[in-house]
């Protein structure tokens, strides 16, 4: 199993010394969420995400956080690997975006077991009750062999 979750090399930081520790309490949460799906553990997962969580899954579904914890507790939303890449975070104040790519191997019951899904991701953090929680995420599936256009 592969459980990493990366930082890729930035210029020095121009970053508040607020906006670093938010950054580095945000990262720890996305492990810690990386490693509770590792664990198929749905109360840890249930502790990060808000209670009003939603997702637009890579499967092109929205859904709940109900729904995604039943999904984990079924053993259909499980994964053999998972990589986490954050390539963007940024501080609003009260609320945190995060964006960067996945590399996961599908586990468990869901049809695609076995298959490796490159995947990118943005999600939302909000300081709740005086702690972070994720509201919200989107990841979809980047198709093989997607052209990249000269920027």
């Amino acid at each position: 199993m592969l459980a990493v979750t990366t930082v890729i090399a930035q210029p020095p930081s121009t970053k508040s010394k607020n906006d670093q520790a938010i950054e580095k309490q945000i990262r720890q949460l996305n492990t810690d969420e990386h490693d509770a799906f590792m664990k198929n553990d749905a109360d840890a997962l249930a502790k990060i995400w808000s209670d009003d969580f939603v997702v637009t899954n890579p499967f092109n579904q929205f859904v709940s956080k109900q729904q995604v914890l039943a999904l984990v507790k079924n053993g259909v939303l499980a994964f053999k690997s998972y990589e986490r890449n954050i390539e963007y975070v940024k501080n609003y104040g009260d609320t945190v975006v995060v964006a960067g790519t996945e590399t996961c191997v599908w586990g468990g019951k869901i049809p695609i077991a076995g298959q490796e899904s490159k995947l990118r991701f943005t999600q939302v953090w909000r300081k709740q009750s005086g702690k972070w929680q994720e509201v919200t995420r989107h990841a979809n599936m980047v198709p093989p062999a997607q052209v990249k256009p000269a920027l």
